[in-house]
């Protein structure tokens, strides 16, 4: 089987808030497949990040897929905001509303891509049912909530056994990993089967953006 190409979506959260509409020109520019853009609220998760108004302001300076990742409770309420503001993906964690598979519809009926995103201590099994609604599995290899977390090793074995699944279905559906990804944990994570790596301080942490992140494609 040939190698699956891994795409790289730098997290906004690392880089400088106050130029983030020239970070997302320079991560763009430097290589970046999309840009993953960290919602947090201060409930679901102990951190704040921005909202819907700052995407949309974002919108313009990029034109790659808008990764958003919606750690908020609840989320449904929040979805059409973001999917108007200029997402193209919208991923959200089972533990956010009372019915993933609803949520999962209503992302897709706004015409985005839908995503699940299971923590550490979140099982499999949650996203077993929901395959035929899902485009994109996101894997945190660190709780949510803060960058420059370190990469917990416990979570390849989630991604053996998500691209095992995802293989058996037939779909098409991207296995993501986010969480203390770094040139030298990259590679263990694309073995495990993930075909897109979110790296925040890997990228905009680095003075030079396309070579890191050709480092983490394995390629530097």
């Amino acid at each position: 089987m040939p190698a699956r190409p891994v795409r790289i979506a730098p997290s906004l959260l690392a880089a400088d808030f106050a130029r983030l509409g020239e970070e997302a020109r320079a991560a763009a520019a430097a290589g970046a497949d999309w840009l993953h853009l960290d919602i947090m609220d201060g409930h679901f998760v102990p951190n704040i990040s921005f909202g819907p108004v700052v995407v949309k302001a974002l919108r313009q300076h990029a034109s790659i897929p808008f990764d958003v990742h919606l750690m908020i409770s609840p989320a449904d309420p929040y979805i059409p905001a973001f999917a108007e503001a200029g997402a193209d993906i919208i991923s959200l964690h089972p533990e956010a509303g009372p019915h993933l598979h609803r949520s999962l519809q209503s992302i897709r009926a706004l015409g985005k891509k839908a995503g699940v995103v299971l923590n550490p201590a979140t099982p499999v099994s949650a996203v077993e049912h929901v395959l035929d609604l899902t485009d994109l599995i996101l894997v945190m290899s660190v709780n949510p909530g803060f960058g420059g977390q370190a990469f917990l090793p416990s979570q390849l074995v989630k991604i053996a056994t998500l691209r095992a699944m995802i293989d058996a279905s037939g779909r098409e559906i991207a296995l993501q990993v986010d969480g203390g990804v770094t040139a030298e944990t990259a590679p263990h994570c694309i073995e495990a089967g993930a075909d897109v790596l979110v790296a925040g301080t890997a990228v905009f942490g680095k003075p030079d953006y396309a070579a890191a992140i050709a480092a983490l494609r394995g390629q530097g």
